[in-house]
């Protein structure tokens, strides 16, 4: 049973957000600095329901929890300026073919230049359930299987050469897909259990830049 309150996760983030602006809050519309919101009315479920037949997936709960709550968001952290209304999201690869495979491209050199077998010859680099399948502080995020990029769901606008993405090739029990904090700037990306994982470690990233 989901008992998460993402009303109430989303209201304390928007305030603590609002707050640390200062100087740039006058960037925002005014209705979102009166009612202290930075989200938007939820999704309804038909809508939803409407998106899934258009990706041919059934989204994961997390996520379909917070739509209903939000339809998309403002901005998370520094490096992610607004996460997509249902409407909007798409397949990674069908909205930044050009970054998908610029980014295998040097991926792949990296491997060829850093694994060689005894005779000098490349070999591939395949990441062990064991490598993939840590989940936070021991993470290392340069063992990302490359093959499942292609396959993401893309729910926000790229920010600073970084997207929030959702992995369908790794689903829990309860549907929840993996997801990924992605960038260029990584050797790879931050991975999670589940949407609301990444969400409440975004949420506790912001706390740390802003306290700093």
């Amino acid at each position: 049973m989901n008992t998460f309150d993402w009303h109430e996760f989303l209201r304390r983030w928007s305030r603590e957000i609002l707050a640390s602006m200062e100087d740039r809050i006058n960037q925002l519309p005014t209705e979102v600095i009166e009612s202290g919101w930075l989200g938007y009315p939820g999704a309804t479920e038909e809508l939803i329901v409407q998106t899934e037949v258009r990706l041919q997936t059934t989204l994961p709960p997390s996520y379909r929890n917070f739509l209903k709550v939000s339809n998309g968001w403002r901005q998370t952290t520094p490096f992610i300026y607004r996460m997509w209304s249902i409407e909007e999201v798409e397949w990674f690869s069908i909205r930044n073919p050009t970054w998908l495979e610029q980014f295998i491209l040097e991926n792949n050199e990296i491997q060829q230049a850093q694994s060689h077998n005894n005779n000098g010859l490349s070999c591939p680099q395949e990441i062990s359930d064991r490598d993939y399948f840590v989940y936070g502080e021991r993470q290392d995020c340069s063992k990302l299987r490359i093959e499942y990029l292609r396959n993401t769901l893309e729910i926000s606008d790229r920010g600073e050469s970084s997207i929030y993405l959702l992995n369908p090739q790794v689903v829990t029990g309860n549907g929840e897909w993996e997801a990924w904090f992605f960038g260029d700037w990584l050797p790879g990306a931050d991975r999670y259990r589940s949407f609301r994982e990444m969400m409440q470690a975004e949420y506790k990233i912001f706390l740390e830049l802003t306290n700093t």
